[in-house]
């Protein structure tokens, strides 16, 4: 399991003066490229290769309020990945400086082509890179249909 320490910052807090929101947006976000990084596949490689992430969700579940003063952790784990390396799953938690588990995060990713802006497959190279990752115990096999594990049928208005 990846981790990441941030110090919770005023900025950082909302109107009721806990951590907001998009904090922890930004704080799982700094805590993936830190660990893309770590794996040797980061900003350069995306631009090598022409590619970006494209979140398709991230579902958080809060069980503690965050407050400045002491440092956080942001785990990450690797809880899932498409056979061609187009979908990813990995899964956030925080915790504060003595342990106790603040919050949970799943999240759902792929790959886009920065100039077609349709989603590919990681190249082989990353594909290689994550093939060789630590994974969680209950790691899987993702398909297309887990893209879709939680979007209802659009209507087209009338």
């Amino acid at each position: 399991m990846f981790f990441k320490e941030f110090e919770v910052r005023w900025n950082d807090l909302d109107a009721n003066r806990h951590l907001a929101n998009s904090a922890y947006i930004n704080f799982m976000s700094h805590t993936r490229m830190s660990y893309l990084t770590h794996l040797g596949f980061g900003h350069k490689e995306f631009e090598f290769y022409g590619i970006g992430p494209v979140v398709f969700y991230e579902h958080i579940y809060y069980f503690k309020e965050v407050f400045p003063g002491k440092p956080i952790k942001v785990s990450l784990e690797f809880k899932g990945m498409s056979e061609e390396g187009k979908f990813f799953e990995f899964h956030h938690n925080f915790y504060d400086s003595k342990g106790k588990h603040l919050a949970h995060c799943e999240m759902f990713f792929s790959w886009i082509d920065m100039k077609t802006r349709k989603l590919v497959n990681l190249p082989k190279v990353g594909l290689e890179i994550f093939n060789q990752q630590e994974k969680a115990e209950d790691f899987r096999v993702l398909t297309k249909e887990d893209t879709r594990k939680y979007a209802k049928v659009p209507r087209d208005l009338p």
